[in-house]
């Protein structure tokens, strides 16, 4: 299965009033037959740079998935006291589909993919498919530790998370409450074995993924085939986000990584929102 962003570990938002849904322009819809209506639910914090939709990888993925799509849909930014009635785990992204919840972001994929047949797995057969769906999974699961790492282990990209998820605390507990969560999100890397070697091993672990996606990564088309696919979709997510302009340690990685770097580009430029 795939995964989505804790509510309350890592990319914290509480407090934060629910904002008013965006609309957001989708690509030109051709087919005939009544569309479903589409919320995507998201953290309420925000990056203000247009490439990077959310802070939290997996919402990003929806976003773009629903742009390949070209499925049309609305952002919703949540009220972080009501997650639980969206999803009793307490994660996002949440993609409502005519009132139901749909949790997990490998399940929507699977739901949007069924909405437009073809969209995220084109031109591949069934073991084109298969393989598809490992890497989104092996995106989900071995890459989104590099993204907290980055932004919440290391002292340089902490000022990021802390500044965007908690300027809605009391200025009394503001420091209490975002040192507490960032203690809780670096005990669970140490927990799932990231962390366990200290900062520098974490680099080092990183930098050996980072080298093997670069070699892998292809010169032309995409991950898997010729067109985007779900590889894609959860590949760029994380490795996106971990080039979050802001966090420029993490930036500085795929920039250090120019095949790689090119191949996010292209994912970047065929799933960009209209």
């Amino acid at each position: 299965m795939g995964r989505g962003t804790p509510g309350m570990l890592p990319e914290l938002g509480r407090g934060s009033a629910a904002a008013a849904p965006r609309a957001v322009r989708p690509p030109a819809w051709g087919t005939v037959g009544a569309m479903p209506t589409l919320l995507l639910c998201d953290f309420p914090a925000k990056t203000e740079l247009p490439r990077w939709s959310s802070f939290s990888p997996f919402v990003l993925q929806i976003d773009r998935a629903l742009a390949l799509a070209k499925l049309p849909y609305e952002k919703h930014y949540v009220d972080m006291l009501k997650l639980k009635r969206l999803n009793p785990l307490g994660q996002l992204p949440v993609l409502v589909v005519d009132g139901e919840n749909v949790a997990d972001s490998t399940r929507i994929l699977h739901r949007i993919e069924a909405l437009a047949p073809g969209t995220m797995l084109r031109g591949l057969d069934a073991r084109g498919q298969a393989e598809a769906w490992l890497w989104e999974e092996f995106a989900d699961t071995a890459l989104y530790p590099h993204v907290l790492t980055a932004r919440w282990a290391d002292d340089r990209g902490w000022p990021v998370p802390r500044g965007a998820f908690f300027g809605a605390v009391p200025a009394p507990l503001r420091s209490l409450v975002a040192n507490a969560v960032r203690r809780g999100t670096i005990k669970k890397l140490v927990q799932r074995d990231f962390l366990r070697g200290g900062l520098e091993a974490a680099y080092e672990r990183i930098d050996r993924v980072l080298d093997t996606l670069d070699a892998r990564a292809p010169e032309q088309g995409f991950w898997v085939g010729e067109h985007p696919s779900v590889a894609d979709l959860g590949l760029f997510a994380q490795l996106h986000s971990l080039r979050l302009p802001t966090v420029a340690h993490g930036a500085e990685r795929i920039a250090a990584r120019p095949r790689l770097e090119r191949y996010l580009d292209r994912v970047d430029a065929a799933t960009l929102p209209g």
